[in-house]
C-alpha cells in the first residue's frame, strides 16, 4: 500500500507515560509501509510547537506528537492555520485525546493509522488569547497541586486519583462571574470547566453532552457544597443529551470567567495563567488523523 502522506514528523516527549520502545516501532512500521519520517525529541515546553512548525516549514505534510495532552496542545497550536493535519500517538499517561478520535492506546496500532488512514476528523479548537486548547480548560486547581510526574512514574493513570484527594482538602470557594455568549451568570463555586473534548484516559467522560465537532463549549461549575451542583454534574456524566440548565452549566460559543479571588487557569493540562480568561470556540479548525 502507498504512503498517504510523503513526509511524517514525528515529535517525542521523552518524559511522558510510558517505557517502551518508541524508535524500533516508529521505524518498524513506517519502513513497512513505505512512510518517509524523521523525529525531533522534546526537552522542556514550547519545544513541541516549535520543532512542529519548523517541520511544516521544511515540507512536512503530516505531524505527529508522541505525548500526553501537553504534547497534543503544543502541536496543536503549531498546525492550526497551515493545512497540515497532526496524527496523535499515545505516549501520555491516560491518552485521553487518543481515546477522543478513536486511536488506539497501542503505539504500533496508532502508527498504522497514520500509514493507512484516509480519514481526517475536523475537530473544534478553542481560542483563548493568542493559543488554542483542544481538549478542555479548568480553573481552581493550584500549580502544586497538580499531578505530578513522579506521581504518574509511580502509580500511571491512578495517580490523578490521589491527587484528587489533595485538591479536594485544598480546594478555595470564590466568586464566579460567568458571560456566555453576553449573558451574564454570577455563581460561586470551586471549580469551573470549559469542555470541548470529553473523554479521558480512564474511559471515563467527563461531560457526555459535549462533541468535539458541535461548535459549541460545554460549561459547567462545580461547587461540591451545593447538592444542586454536585446533582447537576452526576447528570451531565450520565446522560448524554444533557442540556445547560442556566443554573450550573450551560453551552455557547464563547466564554468569559471571571474569579473573586482569581484562580488559576490550566487547558490540556498546561498551566496558562490564571482568571480572568476568556474563550472561544473556532469549528473545525484542527485537521485529525482518525481510523
Amino acid at each position: 500500500m502507498a504512503a498517504r502522506y510523503s513526509s511524517v514528523h514525528i515529535v517525542i516527549n521523552p518524559a511522558s507515560g510510558k517505557n517502551q520502545p518508541i524508535l524500533n516501532t516508529i521505524n518498524d512500521v513506517m519502513k513497512h509501509y513505505g512512510v518517509k519520517w524523521d523525529a525531533t525529541i522534546t526537552h522542556k515546553r514550547g519545544d513541541a510547537t516549535a520543532q512542529a512548525r519548523e517541520a511544516i516549514a521544511r515540507g512536512a505534510d503530516l505531524v505527529a506528537g508522541y505525548g500526553g495532552d501537553g504534547t497534543q496542545h503544543e502541536i496543536a497550536n503549531a498546525v492550526i492555520g497551515t493545512g497540515v493535519p497532526m496524527a496523535v500517538l499515545p505516549g501520555g499517561t491516560g491518552n485521553g485525546f487518543c481515546t477522543e478520535i478513536g486511536v488506539s492506546h497501542d503505539l504500533r496500532e496508532a502508527l498504522i493509522t497514520i500509514a493507512t488512514s484516509a480519514k481526517v476528523r475536523q475537530i473544534d479548537a478553542v481560542r483563548m488569547g493568542s493559543e488554542y486548547f483542544i481538549q478542555r480548560l479548568y480553573t481552581g486547581t493550584e500549580p502544586e497541586q497538580q499531578t505530578s510526574r513522579e506521581l504518574k512514574d509511580r502509580y500511571g493513570i491512578l495517580a490523578y486519583a490521589f491527587s484528587l484527594k489533595e485538591q479536594t482538602s485544598a480546594a478555595v470557594r470564590a466568586n464566579y462571574r460567568l458571560t456566555i455568549d453576553r449573558q451574564v451568570f454570577d455563581r460561586q463555586g470551586i471549580k469551573c470547566y470549559v469542555v470541548n473534548s470529553a473523554r479521558t484516559g480512564t474511559g471515563i467522560t467527563i461531560d457526555r453532552p459535549a462533541r468535539v465537532d458541535d461548535g459549541l463549549l460545554d460549561v459547567f461549575l462545580l461547587d461540591w457544597t451545593s447538592v444542586a451542583s454536585v446533582t447537576e454534574a452526576l447528570k451531565r456524566l450520565i446522560v448524554s443529551n444533557q442540556e445547560g440548565s442556566g443554573l450550573y452549566s450551560w453551552r455557547g460559543s464563547e466564554v468569559t470567567i471571571e474569579a473573586t479571588p482569581d484562580r488559576p487557569v490550566w487547558a490540556d493540562g498546561e498551566h496558562l495563567g490564571s482568571t480572568p480568561v476568556t474563550a472561544v470556540v473556532i469549528p473545525g479548525a484542527l485537521s485529525v488523523i482518525a481510523p
